[in-house]
């Protein structure tokens, strides 16, 4: 009996190895509130809205997603359903930097006058060039509607949204996590969790990527010394019984 219950016990000590290599942290993501002032073809205008990106790993790349969670504009006429065309650009920062641009359809149903004009999730792809940490702010909204332009511009200076460790081409980084438009201007393509090696092959990492490394090796540490006590429990309960 006192052999088997030490068996157990390294048992134990093997699975909760594995617990910890299954619950490490991996990419870094939050909603983010951003103070818009928008120039409007009737004056100036603004709003703070929350705004989310995520990724979703694709190919060797990631589709951004941008969400506002508040209006961020409004307009003196009704706009009728299909009237208004969002776009807008989110800044990267960290090992690569540049634009992506992500855009979104237009508006489903119509938007009455004097209310804020609700933006539509926007979407466009970034492939990253170069391999580590990267990081996903909102840059400047961009409403198209009856013939007129409306820009807002971030005046707070938020933080990033979200953070993906990547890796380019040629490169020697992993990592990802979860958000997608093409960047007009440098050539690359937005959060919640993130993707991994080359081709996909790694699991999504959604939190401190350095930590989640640590544990891992403190978990795989963990499984292997536990089998070891597995075994050597088991021969030595063999010999006693003999």
């Amino acid at each position: 009996m006192p052999n088997q219950k030490r068996t157990t016990l390294a048992l134990a000590a093997a699975l909760a190895g594995s617990i910890v290599v299954a619950g490490a942290p991996a990419a870094y993501a939050e909603v983010v509130d951003v103070n818009y002032q928008c120039v409007t073809p009737i004056g100036p205008k603004g709003a703070v809205s929350p705004i989310d990106i995520k990724s979703v790993k694709s190919g060797n790349g990631y589709k951004l997603t941008m969400s506002f969670q508040k209006g961020v504009s409004s307009s003196p006429v009704e706009l009728g359903k299909g009237a208004m065309n969002p776009s807008a650009v989110i800044e990267l920062g960290g090992a690569e930097t540049g634009k992506v641009q992500v855009s979104g359809p237009a508006n489903t149903e119509a938007i009455p006058a004097n209310t804020p004009i609700k933006i539509s999730d926007l979407s466009g792809t970034y492939t990253p060039k170069k391999s580590g940490k990267v990081t996903f702010t909102a840059g400047v909204l961009t409403i198209k509607a009856l013939g007129t332009t409306t820009t807002c511009t971030p005046k707070n200076s938020p933080g990033p949204s979200l953070e993906l460790d990547v890796q380019g081409a040629g490169g020697s980084s992993g990592g990802g996590s979860t958000g997608g438009s093409t960047d007009g201007s440098t050539g690359v393509a937005s959060g919640g969790t993130s993707g991994g090696a080359p081709g996909g092959g790694e699991l999504p990492r959604t939190g401190p990527l350095d930590s989640a490394a640590a544990l891992g090796t403190l978990g795989g540490t963990v499984l292997l010394t536990g089998a070891a006590g597995v075994l050597w429990l088991t021969r030595r309960g063999q010999r006693s019984a003999g």
